[in-house]
């Protein structure tokens, strides 16, 4: 958004006035013409703000974005550095695919705590490589990570996301949203979000992690009837649109207090609050791995962010990766 700086300037100057501004006016301030101040207004229009304009009493804006525009969540964002660097696109196959574009291009170290936003996706991955439904009005982004942790633990990146999610769905709009094992977040019976976690590394160095995230916010149930798993929305169950803005800077602010625990080594901490959020454990389930199928009991994780099933011989497996069906 970088080359609509100057429109978010003259955007500031109406969003602080009390009435309408002359263009003569803002123009003045910001050391340009009325008809670049036009312009830019135009640019502010196309991307969702209604501005009323007229040549007695000039410009007032009645009504902001309803987009998820980096200026926006900045607003309210409340971290130090998750989120401080945006990346912004209307459409794009996925903000994972952008993620590995940015991170192959440069130093990596520089996009720490970047997080890249779509309104859609065309081309949205979930796990194992199964299609995401992305239409306009969730929240589709990918956050770019250089973790300072051993390999062996990277799954918690995952772990704090997940975490994060469930606790910002809690304050924001006091839905009692749980973790089903390893990567989805349910309200009832019913999934309004999910991650994926994409890894570059070599032997036991991570190069970078991409944590995807993406979250049925303003989403109508019927855009999501072509899904189908049983999901609902935040809108869905609220009964109303709400503030995308406030609710990606309340996902980024409890994402980031839970990555600065997994940095520090406080692995027990997050682990004991997944385990309070879980919805899995306790619960007979059937797994799904690569090699193999098998069922039981979901009788805790480890500190690495593994599944431990109590199977019905009694032997305990671990499980790292796989499909969790509760039964």
């Amino acid at each position: 958004m970088a080359m609509y700086e100057a429109a978010f300037k003259v955007l500031e100057i109406l969003e602080t006035s009390e009435g309408p501004v002359s263009g003569e006016h803002i123009g003045n301030k910001l050391g340009m013409s009325r008809s670049a101040v036009w312009k830019h207004v135009k640019e502010l229009i196309n991307m969702g703000y209604d501005i009323s304009a007229s040549q007695n009493e000039g410009y007032r804006l009645t009504k902001v974005s309803n987009r998820l525009l980096p200026y926006e969540v900045h607003k309210k964002l409340r971290t130090s550095f998750i989120g401080k660097k945006m990346r912004y696109f209307e459409n794009t196959p996925s903000t994972i695919w952008v993620g590995k574009q940015l991170a192959s291009e440069g130093d990596v170290s520089k996009l720490h705590g970047m997080v890249i936003i779509a309104e859609e996706q065309s081309g949205g991955i979930g796990r194992l490589g199964r299609a995401w439904v992305s239409p306009a009005g969730g929240i589709w982004i990918t956050v770019v990570l250089k973790p300072k942790i051993p390999i062996d633990h990277v799954f918690m990146v995952t772990m704090a996301g997940s975490i994060a999610i469930a606790r910002a769905i809690r304050k924001e709009f006091d839905l009692g949203a749980l973790i089903k094992w390893p990567n989805d977040i349910y309200i009832g019976s019913n999934k309004v979000a999910g991650l994926l976690l994409e890894l570059s590394a070599e032997a036991d160095t991570i190069h970078y992690c991409l944590l995807g995230i993406g979250v049925d916010v303003n989403i109508s149930p019927s855009d999501l009837s072509k899904v189908p798993s049983s999901v609902t929305s935040i809108s869905a169950e609220v009964g109303h649109d709400v503030d995308r803005a406030s609710f990606l800077a309340r996902i980024l602010k409890e994402f980031e207090s839970r990555y600065n625990l997994l940095e520090a080594g406080e692995y027990e901490a997050l682990t004991r609050e997944w385990k309070s959020l879980s919805c899995t454990l306790d619960q007979h389930v059937r797994i799904n791995t690569l090699k193999s199928s098998f069922e039981g009991e979901a009788i805790d994780i480890d500190e690495f962010g593994a599944l431990l099933i109590r199977k019905e011989n009694g032997k305990i497996e671990r499980v790292i990766a796989g499909d969790c069906i509760q039964r």
